[in-house]
């Protein structure tokens, strides 16, 4: 990755511009061509630099105001084969493993958005049954202060 990827990346962390030619004004704005930033672009897909390009949907927005931050104990021998399966659910957005504390033995974080807390619950019940372990908790989220990707500074 070379500078001007990273101008590009910068350039287009917070979205394209909703014109009729964004990648157009993203070009015209870095100094660069339109075809040279769709091939820098899909370069750094291809490169696995950027894992998608697509569209943001600020789920608050459209009804889906229950999140679950759902955690396993998981023994250490199955973390990838649950993690996988647990990876494998649609309406899991984010699969962690962490390390255990003596304070917090849960070591598989998977977060779950729904309309209601009960939609939530639910997926967590098809995700338990799927994987077999049923030490679990559900931590819903109350408020939400700061969301955002990772920035190119």
């Amino acid at each position: 990755m070379d500078e001007t990827d990273r101008k590009l990346l910068k350039a287009t962390q917070d979205g394209i511009p909703l014109v009729k030619k964004p990648f157009a004004e993203v070009a015209n704005s870095l100094g660069i061509s339109e075809d040279e930033v769709l091939r820098r672009t899909r370069g750094l897909l291809d490169e696995g630099v950027i894992r998608r390009f697509g569209a943001s949907v600020a789920h608050r927005k459209i009804g889906i105001t229950a999140n679950a931050m759902c955690v396993w104990n998981v023994p250490d021998e199955r973390v990838d084969e649950v993690g996988n399966t647990i990876a494998g659910f649609d309406d899991v957005t984010h699969c962690y493993a962490r390390l255990r504390t003596k304070d917090w033995k849960h070591n598989m974080f998977a977060m779950v958005h729904g309309r209601t807390k009960q939609e939530c619950e639910e997926v967590a019940d098809r995700i338990t049954k799927a994987i077999g372990i049923h030490d679990r908790k559900i931590l819903f989220s109350d408020r939400e202060f700061k969301k955002t990707g990772v920035r190119i500074e």
